[in-house]
């Protein structure tokens, strides 16, 4: 995922030095960034094909910077940040179905309680847009810890990591306000809800944490592969995207425990990991999509080429955006 251009152009690291040396300040949240391997893909012949070889089904052209996604009814909602915009893609039409202005909307997107919540890098808030009216119904003071992190909801709330040093923020929708602060471990930044608990990345401590709701409180941490950070939750666990290692790990969702590390060659800044329509599907520049079999635990097709950044599989399609060429394809999941 990247709110303002090419990931590896925007890095967290980067904006710090910029900032530091403009205002002689450290920045909230700064701090040392492991240096990632080059990813290198899989190794397994026949595996790797090329995306000049896949034809979609329809082509979005959103322009700006199209990242992160959000599926809900017949509608797929599309960040822009370089152009202040959440874009609404008909999944019916295959036509853009208007926008929304939201100033620098970053670190993922949620849909929940017949609301889009959306981070916003510029006002350091947290936007609910209503799904009905399509316009902007609320800002609440709980920004994203950093522009590539991650919100969900569950469990009757909305969830956001609000602090590099370990702060996750529950907030109430009917009232608009945080109902608890939970520490966390530092370096976390994005959730994902499944199964009852919240599950949180730590990329600074290779952990991801379980938060039962009913009590406020980490209630298990889990070691995963290097550097972990965007996740996704289906067939009973939680998969992170490890960008230190370029692995993918699994987590069984009921007893916390990891029970597959599995070889992707994704190491590096940026991608994105998301299940559906049968498959854990991740992207990568480079690797625009992989595809992992979860009765298997293997990467089973991997494309490389141009386009990637952020990927979604739903509403019968596999969605990914070519955050450089300002579009979003759909593709018939059943990939040659």
């Amino acid at each position: 995922m990247n709110p303002d251009g090419p990931r590896q152009l925007r890095s967290f690291a980067a904006r710090s030095v910029f900032f530091c040396l403009l205002a002689n300040v450290v920045p909230l949240g700064a701090q040392e960034v492991p240096k990632f391997a080059k990813a290198t893909g899989v190794s397994t012949p026949g595996i790797q094909r090329s995306m000049t070889g896949l034809q979609a089904q329809a082509t979005f052209r959103v322009g700006g910077h199209p990242d992160w996604m959000a599926l809900n009814g017949d509608s797929v909602w599309v960040t822009s940040s370089n152009t202040n915009r959440v874009i609404r893609l008909d999944a019916v039409t295959n036509k853009v179905g208007g926008f929304v202005t939201i100033p620098k909307p970053c670190s993922g997107l949620a849909i929940g309680f017949g609301n889009l919540w959306v981070p916003s890098c510029a006002d350091h808030n947290l936007v609910r847009v209503d799904l009905k009216t399509q316009k902007v119904v609320a800002t609440i003071p709980a920004g994203p810890a950093d522009s590539e992190g991650g919100v969900t909801t569950g469990a009757g709330s909305v969830w956001i990591v609000i602090a590099p040093k370990g702060e996750l923020a529950r907030i109430d929708p009917s009232t608009d306000r945080i109902m608890a602060k939970i520490e966390i471990p530092s370096g976390s930044y994005a959730a994902a809800f499944a199964d009852g608990s919240v599950w949180i990345t730590s990329t600074g401590n290779n952990l991801l944490s379980r938060v039962d709701p009913s009590t406020n409180k980490v209630v298990s941490t889990t070691s995963v592969g290097k550097a972990p950070r965007f996740l996704t939750v289906g067939s009973g666990s939680v998969w992170t995207l490890n960008q230190g290692d370029g692995t993918i790990s699994r987590v069984n969702t009921t007893s916390g425990k990891l029970v597959a590390t599995i070889e992707a060659g994704l190491s590096g800044e940026g991608g994105e990991i998301a299940y559906g329509e049968g498959s854990v599907w991740a992207t990568l520049f480079g690797f625009p999509i992989t595809r992992i079999d979860p009765a298997t635990n293997k990467v089973t097709q991997q494309w490389t080429g141009k386009g990637g950044d952020s990927i979604r599989a739903g509403l019968g399609s596999v969605w990914l955006t070519d955050l450089r060429a300002g579009v979003v394809w759909r593709l018939d999941p059943a990939l040659p």
